[in-house]
């Protein structure tokens, strides 16, 4: 997989992955970058999801950075969805084990839940989307962890990106939330070159 570990991207007539002045992690930059430099998201806006630093990245078409935020992420560590939690999301009970948030490259769509709630579905037969953090009991305790310096205490949806309220309206919906998109999930436990090895 040539993307990673290449020992340059800026050359006549590259194009550049702009994170402003955001700092992310090397795998998130490099995806980014291969994504811009190579035309894989295909014009379409898309996002980079890095699981290890419980951080999502949004850019415009463009390979512009329109917005990053900390977001929730699925309580158990892993890369893969299991093979009934969609049926298990409806029916309103996930076990534990299959709380995890794949990683891997999706064209997501946007939608609505069965609440008619405003998503971006990122893989729907999965149940797996990004949504904004909703009202209820555990709001305050998930803002608390939304707001830690720590990517561990981050851990704690059904498998979905949850994001802030105000980023969802201002930098998802508006973004991602009008057409199709690309959006990159970074592996946890398994290798980037494996996850990506087919692009």
């Amino acid at each position: 997989m040539a993307f990673l570990g290449a020992p340059a991207w800026a050359g006549p007539g590259t194009r550049i992955a702009d994170f402003g002045a955001a700092a992310p992690s090397d795998e998130a930059r490099q995806i980014a970058q291969w994504s811009v430099s190579t035309g894989d998201h295909q014009g379409m806006p898309f996002a980079v999801v890095d699981k290890k630093q419980a951080r999502v990245y949004v850019f415009n078409g463009d390979g512009k950075l329109a917005g990053d935020t900390p977001a929730l992420l699925g309580e158990s560590v892993g890369d893969q969805s299991a093979p009934d939690v969609g049926d298990h999301t409806q029916s309103g009970f996930v076990p534990l084990e299959e709380r995890t948030t794949p990683a891997g490259r999706f064209v997501s769509e946007p939608g609505q839940n069965l609440s008619g709630e405003h998503v971006v579905w990122v893989d729907y037969s999965a149940a797996f989307a990004i949504h904004r953090l909703r009202p209820g009991a555990s709001m305050k305790a998930r803002e608390a962890r939304l707001a830690s310096p720590s990517p561990a205490d981050k851990r704690v949806s059904l498998g979905c990106v949850i994001v802030p309220p105000p980023f969802y309206e201002q930098v998802v919906q508006r973004v991602l939330g009008r057409t199709r998109a690309v959006v990159y999930v970074l592996p946890e436990t398994t290798p980037v070159r494996e996850v990506f090895a087919a692009m």
